[in-house]
């Protein structure tokens, strides 16, 4: 058991023999003994492998570290499977409230293009001898310009972008 539990700790802390031999001032050789089982560390020594080891020495004589590290393995990959899916349906939803956003976008697009149109540029017969009405007119055909020039490109990409986040069958 001793034998077992020493192999299996150095194995899982990424020892070689040599590393443990020589934080041990052993040789290579006394480390492949006592993990066959042809021999047994004294008790001084089987303190300094366990502080080698970062192990507490109950461990290294109580039960085979084998069988817990299989139930840890196997706790972890169980965990690992819940977080997994938690991400994937985290992902599903992101991309649905990204698909939702794009058509709502182009629908405010769409209603922006269909209020201009029906108010049909007020400000072209006001009269623009008063600086305030002037200063809104300039400011109204301003947005209206720069919407119309850039709402095709911002739809356009919107578009795009609901044909790659829809579901995929």
């Amino acid at each position: 058991m001793l034998n077992e539990n020493i192999k299996a700790i150095r194995k899982s802390k990424g020892l070689s023999q040599q590393q443990l031999a020589v934080k041990l001032n052993v040789v290579r050789q006394t480390i492949s003994k006592w993990e066959q089982g042809l021999s047994v560390p004294d008790s001084d020594m089987l303190v300094s492998i366990s502080e080698a080891l970062e192990t507490p020495v109950s461990t290294l004589l109580g039960e085979t570290v084998a069988d817990t590290e299989a139930n840890n393995l196997k706790a972890i990959s169980e965990k690992l499977e819940v977080i997994n899916l938690q991400l994937a349906q985290r992902k599903i939803m992101r991309r649905k409230l990204l698909h939702w956003l794009l058509i709502s976008l182009c629908m405010a697009i769409i209603a922006i293009f269909t209020v201009l149109t029906v108010i049909n540029s007020p400000y072209l017969g006001w009269d623009y001898s008063d600086p305030e009405i002037a200063v809104l007119g300039v400011a109204f055909h301003s947005l209206e310009w720069l919407f119309v020039r850039v709402a095709p490109v911002i739809f356009i990409g919107a578009i795009i972008g609901i044909f790659l986040t829809r579901k995929k069958v």
